[in-house]
């Protein structure tokens, strides 16, 4: 099992910087891939971004690229999500998970936090 904790949402305003962390416990992480999506009210789950824990592989979404960045600091087990930029539209709940391959598609992510809101004002 594994247990995901997102940290590190709040209230900023656009073009503002925002770091959301998850904390990770349980089961290793060698195996797996590390990801971020994000839910707005009345919209689907979107992909954010992920990592692969071994090698450190990256993936972004087209919306984020250039702003976000995802890192993982392996004595912590925590993976981050530094939030640069920011815009109106990033406005969501952030969802940390973790699943067996790096994938856009939530289907992928077997475990999953609570979630942490992140809200951009204009």
């Amino acid at each position: 099992q594994v247990q995901l904790v997102e940290s590190g949402g709040g209230v900023v305003q656009a073009g503002g910087s925002l770091r959301l962390s998850c904390a990770a416990s349980g089961r290793a992480f060698s195996s797996y891939v590390l990801g971020w999506f994000r839910q707005a009210p009345g919209k689907e789950r979107e992909f954010v971004a992920a990592v692969t824990w071994s090698t450190t592989a990256t993936d972004y979404a087209d919306s984020v690229k250039g702003r976000f960045t995802i890192s993982i600091d392996n004595a912590k087990n925590t993976v981050y999500l530094q939030m640069n930029s920011l815009k109106p539209e990033d406005t969501a709940v952030y969802f940390c998970a973790a699943g067996s391959r790096r994938s856009r598609w939530s289907l992928w992510y077997d475990y999953w936090g609570q979630g942490t809101q992140v809200t951009v004002s204009s």
